[in-house]
């Protein structure tokens, strides 16, 4: 009873974000919805083109009746009205100011999707899959490539047999 998501690399392209000299080192936040955001540990340095940076971060959210009923609740809910906005996990791409520079501020300079709600329809994972990543300031541009792991089909498939018992 658990989505597993592994953040695996992040690679750039031809962009603002790589020209810009005031953006250097790179961490990566996921979010599921407005309950629980996780980030990688480690901020890395950006990668120049055509290379990619890697964290192989990988992170367990529990959606089990148990101990974790409003993520479940959130989940039934999603599955069952699919007007939501809120069925994605979004990844958040952020950069990290130098040691030397504390005072500036961290930055989101991008976003990636991966929708759950496509996971139980199409009824599968998505593994070792690369993901647009787009610019926070142009929705329509894309500045990057994240390969991510998304293992929710096991749990979305409990949450619905639920739905249909409720």
């Amino acid at each position: 009873e658990k989505i597993r998501i592994e953040i695996i690399s992040l690679g750039l392209t031809e962009s603002r974000i790589a020209s810009d000299e005031t953006i250097q080192q790179l961490f990566v936040e996921c979010r599921l919805y407005n309950f629980l955001a996780e980030e990688t540990p480690l901020s890395l340095p950006k990668p120049t083109s055509g290379q990619r940076i890697h964290y192989n971060y990988s992170n367990v959210i529990h959606v089990d009746k148990a101990n974790n009923g409003a993520r479940r609740d959130y989940l039934k809910s999603m599955l069952l009205k699919p007007d939501l906005h809120t069925d994605s996990l979004r990844f958040t791409v952020v950069s990290d100011p130098p040691e030397d520079e504390q005072d500036l501020e961290c930055e989101d300079i991008g976003f990636a999707y991966v929708s759950l709600r496509e996971i139980f329809q199409k009824q599968r994972d998505i593994i070792e899959q690369d993901i647009d990543v787009f610019d926070s300031q142009d929705d329509s541009a894309v500045i990057g490539k994240l390969k991510v792991t998304v293992e929710a089909l096991h749990a979305l498939r409990s949450v619905y047999e639920e739905c249909k018992d409720d």
